[in-house]
C-alpha cells in the first residue's frame, strides 16, 4: 500500500542508510524533509528528491539540540503541510575498549544517539497528536542494541537505550494512533563502517577490510547489505501495512544476530 501524499522527516539523511531511506520513501510517493548536519548534503539530497517529482526541503540541524529539533520539524510542517512520518536515523559510532572511553566521548555519543533520538521523538509526537491523524515514528537502533560488542561497548549502550525508548513510547503514544517502531541493521556498506573497520582492525591487528570482512563472514545471506536493503524495510514501517505494529526493535541484517 502506498504512502502516497504523506510527508516524512529523515534525520541523517545527507548520505549512508538516510540518504537510501529518503530516497526510498520519496520513490515510494512521500514529500521529504530531508535533515543532515551538514547542509550541503543535505541539499543535494533534497534536489535528487525533486529530481524524483516530489516536494523537498533541506534542513539542516544538529539532532542534538532540542531547540532545533523542534524547529526542523515546524519549518517541516511549514513547507510541505504536515507530518506523517518522523525517521530518526542520524547517528554516530565510536570504536573504543570501555575502559578507555572519556567522558567527553560519552556525552557526545548519548547526546546524538539517544538525546536526539527523544527530541525527535517529543517534537514529532507534538506536531502528530496536535494534528490528530495519528503517525509513525520510526528510530534507528542496530543489532548492537540487542546484544553488546566488543569495541562497540558504548555505542552499543546508546543503541540498548533506543530498544528501550521505542518500546516505552509505544505504549506512551498507542492512544494517539502514534506507532513507534525501529529499525536494526548490521554491517552495512557505508563510511560509518569504513570508520568502524579501520579502527576495530587497529585493535585486533588487521588491516584494512579485514575485519569487516571477518564480520562479514558470519552473515547467512552471504553479503554485506546496501543502504537499499535497510530502507526497504522502513519503508514498510513508514506505510499503512504496518499499522497494527508498534513497539518493535526489528533486525534487518542478513540474519547475522538472531533473536
Amino acid at each position: 500500500m502506498s504512502i502516497e501524499g504523506k510527508v516524512a522527516v529523515v534525520t541523517g539523511a545527507g548520505r549512508g542508510i538516510g540518504r537510501a531511506i529518503a530516497l526510498r520513501l520519496a520513490a515510494d510517493g512521500a514529500d521529504i524533509a530531508v535533515n543532515d548536519v551538514r547542509a550541503e548534503s543535505a541539499q543535494a539530497v533534497a534536489e535528487e528528491i525533486e529530481a524524483l517529482g516530489r516536494r523537498a526541503v533541506a534542513l539542516p540541524a544538529d539532532v542534538s539540540d532540542r531547540d532545533a529539533v523542534f524547529g526542523l520539524v515546524d519549518t517541516t510542517v511549514d513547507a510541505l503541510g504536515r507530518l506523517d512520518v518522523m525517521v530518526s536515523n542520524a547517528g554516530i559510532a565510536q570504536v573504543k575498549p570501555l575502559t578507555e572511553v572519556t567522558p567527553d566521548e560519552l556525552e557526545t555519543l548519548f547526546r546524538v544517539n539517544v538525546f536526539g533520538v527523544i527530541y525527535c521523538l517529543q517534537a514529532a509526537a507534538a506536531r502528530m497528536r496536535a494534528q490528530g491523524t495519528g503517525g509513525k515514528i520510526i528510530n534507528a537502533a542496530s543489532i548492537a542494541g540487542h546484544s553488546g560488542f566488543d569495541y562497540l561497548g558504548a555505542y552499543s549502550a546508546t543503541k540498548f537505550g533506543v530498544v528501550g525508548l521505542t518500546q516505552a513510547a509505544a505504549k506512551e503514544l498507542a492512544p494517539h494512533g502514534i506507532t513507534v517502531n525501529s529499525y536494526c541493521p548490521g554491517i552495512v556498506g557505508t563510511d560509518m563502517w569504513d570508520l568502524i573497520d579501520g579502527k576495530l582492525g587497529a585493535h585486533l591487528g588487521l588491516g584494512k577490510g579485514q575485519a569487516l570482512e571477518r564480520y562479514a563472514a558470519g552473515i547467512p545471506l552471504g553479503r554485506v547489505q546496501t543502504p537499499e536493503d535497510v530502507a526497504a524495510f522502513v519503508s514498510y514501517l513508514a506505510g499503512p501495512d504496518s499499522d497494527y505494529m508498534t513497539g518493535q526493535s526489528v533486525m534487518i541484517d542478513g540474519g547475522l544476530v538472531m533473536r
